[in-house]
């Protein structure tokens, strides 16, 4: 049974103790609230203000456990904190294996929402993409937005030829490699039963090129540090990636970084408004 005033309570005090700078959000000059305001969280939770705001005043239908999973990413919660919430609103909160699933932790959001005027992306190990930044839409589109395998971008880049567009064709071979190699690592480590496993088989079934390739049984394909990307506004981007792990769950954040000065550091400003106008 939902508890609405522990759980209207433990919001508006997850609330009040983040800060906008904590979110990548700017302070401003006339700011008053102590913490972040409703609707900016719920902005931050993919959700409409009115719903948030009845939550937060112990009202409204009982949130579903995605609602609650929106609200945790939201509110930077932590584990304990996620499940202290799930328990509130009366459900049971998402088991916990060895990996902690697509919930991110507090100090990886952090990073990556001071990254908001550079590509970045965070994503599982299984290249399933869970936020970007907003120059990240901008580099390579929203790649949150994919359902069922297709979430997995080695998955795309067999099935879908769509996946191979923003990437320049003399890496194409290498990737291929890359991706099937670093699925059969995780298959080994995840065991027969993981969802690694399941997505192999699936592109065994699915796709005669990874097929061959998975069959070379390859492991260790490393992507070099410079990617050659193609888009499809401002051409060919020379881009470092750094690459940030979190082990506890598996999570890596992705950053997309150009030589200061170079024609690709001109072309991510140029990116940048090209972006900005389209969320206008």
């Amino acid at each position: 049974m939902i508890d609405r005033t522990g759980l209207a309570e433990f919001l508006r005090n997850r609330r009040g103790a983040l800060q906008p700078e904590d979110v990548g959000l700017p302070r401003g000059p006339r700011r008053r609230t102590e913490g972040l305001r409703r609707e900016e969280v719920a902005a931050l939770c993919h959700m409409s203000a009115d719903y948030y705001s009845r939550l937060e005043r112990e009202r409204g239908p009982q949130p579903s456990p995605q609602m609650l999973v929106s609200i945790a990413q939201g509110l930077h919660l932590s584990l304990d904190e996620r499940d202290h919430m799930f328990r509130l609103a009366g459900h049971n909160p998402p088991a916990r294996g060895s990996l902690s699933g697509e919930h991110i932790s507090p100090g990886l959001l952090r990073v990556l929402d001071r990254l908001s005027d550079t590509p970045a992306e965070i994503n599982t190990e299984l290249g399933e993409t869970l936020k970007q930044s907003p120059m990240g839409i901008a580099l390579t589109g929203d790649t949150t937005r994919f359902t069922g395998p297709a979430r997995s971008s080695g998955y795309r880049w067999f099935t879908d030829p769509a996946a191979r567009q923003f990437y320049a064709p003399e890496e194409h071979a290498l990737l291929t490699r890359m991706y099937a190699a670093g699925l059969r690592e995780i298959v080994t480590l995840r065991g027969p039963d993981s969802r690694a496993a399941q997505l192999a088989e699936l592109l065994l079934d699915r796709s005669e090129e990874f097929r061959r390739v998975w069959h070379d049984h390859e492991v260790g394909i490393r992507p070099h540090d410079v990617k050659h990307f193609v888009h499809p506004e401002v051409g060919p981007l020379e881009l470092t990636c750094q690459r940030l792990v979190d082990p506890g769950q598996a999570h890596s954040l992705l950053v997309y970084t150009a030589v200061p000065g170079s024609e690709s550091y001109e072309k991510l400003q140029v990116l940048a408004v090209i972006g900005a106008q389209a969320l206008q």
